[in-house]
């Protein structure tokens, strides 16, 4: 009728709603956050418009999220930071004071712009509701377009509830995919002579290349010209860590002797020692593939700067080296090498591993796990010692299957990773399971976090490989003697936690299941349980010998902190 055209043409429509609407028109399916003043109605809103609502209870652990004003968005930026150097696109909407109040003391009263564009890509607060549709949609497709980031939008408590005519409002559309760009055909025709030059070559794949979703081309130049590759944390999985050619078993060799490495979506930060002497040759030759123009030449002149979608330069590079037939010979001593240290170190970790002690070490912990988690779990995991050695004995079997601490070196993002990754995959119904691996230090971070899970029946299985301290810890004899010595703030050692305390008791505070673990038996039996359980979370409080610690390195003298 015509009440009714016209009821539709004059409807109003609030900030909340607008927000949602937008969010919901860029194909945003999940929203995490922590709700108050003033943001309570957006979190309503984007449900009303299908969008599902995830709340936490800690904003540092939160990835795409919905945070409240001053200190809710200060909390944020500890994960913003790590989302921009992990180059993640993340979309943060943060509620702030209104408009009208500001510089007068409002209730936290912050500037909230300003301050989030040290921490991502993009930073703006929209200038009226009818730009909300716009200045999200610019939002989202900076957070994915070129290197991705976080960004930040920013709401005021007067917009959230203030009203527009729905007429004056023009909804953007979904932005278009990322723009693909391949590199330059002189570029790859300088990057194949010095590789097929190469005496010693290696490739190493970052997580670049699992974003870029390479895996496929990149199985294709791996196999068919037989070459090494290395991945890097997470690049783990974009081909399998169990490959024939993957040599992270021999990592530190790998890298230290390579004569030319191709870079494909790695960086050459703290991770890779930034490409320089001690780890790695004086006189490597490095071929870099990127899509960040900025990052070429980072550390060290590269012999071949290749600038585009990873996935489409190893397809540039497939088709060229199709037409020649050329394929790194299988017999030369560079594999040779590679496969003695391999198996060399492979002995060493064995020997750890099947040590029946009481406690247990690192190394018998992780090959338990290892030897019972599924090949399709997503593996989430975060520590010092705990990180490291699960890094190389928990395989990655599939791209885009492992989240850890990244670039930013970032403890308590774990849980967060966790509930995401949970939530994604219960709500496709992929049937695989989401494994935490945590050390005992970084699971406090978020420990709370636990409740989430309990709350939305998340069937995440969490590992605490607990030694009862940072790094390293004491055992419970030791902590009481220490005690009797006079006030543990002056006695007991800084990197010390409380020994042997009950993590496991929190997860069964809240409903969940939790194992406490201290023979290899106890840690089969909970992790099989854990692992048929999908109705609820499951924590496994591993309680491991407090000076255990990593087998002895290559290198003795090229530790983490001599760099």
């Amino acid at each position: 009728s015509l009440t009714d055209f016209w009821t539709v043409i004059m409807e109003d429509v609030t900030g909340a709603q607008l927000i949602a609407e937008a969010l919901k028109a860029q194909n945003v399916e999940y929203m995490f956050g922590i709700v108050g003043v003033p943001v309570i109605e957006v979190a309503m809103a984007a449900q009303a418009s299908g969008i599902k609502y995830v709340g936490m209870r800690n904003e540092q652990a939160v990835r795409a999220c919905l945070v409240v004003s001053g200190p809710g968005l200060i909390h944020a930026l500890g994960g913003m930071a790590n989302a921009n150097m992990n180059c993640w696109p993340v979309i943060v909407i943060g509620g702030s004071s209104d408009q009208n109040q500001e510089t007068t003391g409002a209730f936290q009263e912050f500037p909230q712009v300003e301050a989030c564009r040290l921490y991502s890509k993009f930073s703006a607060r929209p200038s009226s509701l009818d730009m909300i549709s716009s200045v999200v949609e610019k939002a989202v497709r900076t957070s994915m377009y070129g290197r991705p980031g976080a960004v930040y939008v920013d709401i005021s408590g007067d917009m959230v509830n203030a009203k527009v005519d729905r007429s004056r409002v023009r909804l953007v559309p979904c932005c278009p995919p990322p723009p693909v760009s391949m590199a330059d055909h002189m570029a790859i025709t300088e990057a194949l002579d010095v590789l097929k030059g190469a005496k010693r070559p290696l490739l190493i794949i970052g997580k670049g290349a699992a974003h870029g979703r390479a895996e496929g081309a990149l199985r294709e130049l791996v196999e068919g010209c037989g070459l090494p590759f290395l991945p890097t944390p997470m690049g783990k999985g974009v081909l399998p860590d169990d490959h024939p050619n993957c040599v992270a078993a021999a990592r530190s060799r790998a890298l230290l002797q390579s004569d030319v490495v191709v870079l494909l979506g790695a960086r050459l930060n703290w991770i890779l020692h930034f490409g320089l002497p001690p780890r790695f040759d004086p006189h490597v030759k490095v071929i870099q593939v990127d899509l960040c123009a900025e990052e070429m030449g980072n550390n060290m002149q590269p012999a071949a700067a290749l600038l585009g979608d990873v996935n489409a330069i190893v397809k540039q590079l497939l088709e060229y080296v199709h037409k020649d037939g050329w394929k790194y010979p299988a017999d030369t001593e560079w594999w040779t090498t590679l496969k003695e240290k391999m198996a060399a170190n492979a002995t060493m970790t064995k020997a750890l591993a099947l040590q029946s002690t009481t406690p247990m070490n690192y190394y018998q912990v992780f090959h338990h796990i290892s030897q019972l988690l599924p090949h399709d779990c997503v593996i989430v995991s975060e520590g010092a010692n705990t990180m490291d050695i699960g890094r190389t004995m928990l395989n990655n079997y599939l791209p885009r299957h492992r989240l850890d601490a990244g670039t930013f070196g970032t403890m308590g993002v774990g849980l967060g990773f966790a509930i995401a990754a949970a939530t994604v995959q219960r709500n496709q119904n992929t049937g695989q399971r989401v494994v935490c691996v945590e050390g005992d230090s970084a699971f406090g971070f978020s420990g709370m976090e636990v409740e989430t899970m309990c709350r939305y029946k998340l069937p995440v299985v969490i590992i605490v490989v607990n030694n009862n301290g940072i790094y390293s810890g004491v055992d419970a004899e030791t902590w009481e003697m220490m005690g009797k010595m006079g006030d543990l703030t002056t006695v007991a050692p800084p990197v010390t936690l409380l020994p042997e305390a009950r993590y496991d008791e929190v997860m069964n505070a809240f409903g969940g299941r939790g194992f406490l673990v201290r023979t290899e038996e106890e840690l089969r039996s909970a992790l099989q349980l854990s692992l048929s359980d999908w109705e609820r979370p499951s924590l496994l409080n591993v309680l491991i010998d407090p000076s255990s610690d990593r087998k002895q390195q290559e290198f003795p003298w090229l530790t983490r902190s001599n760099l």
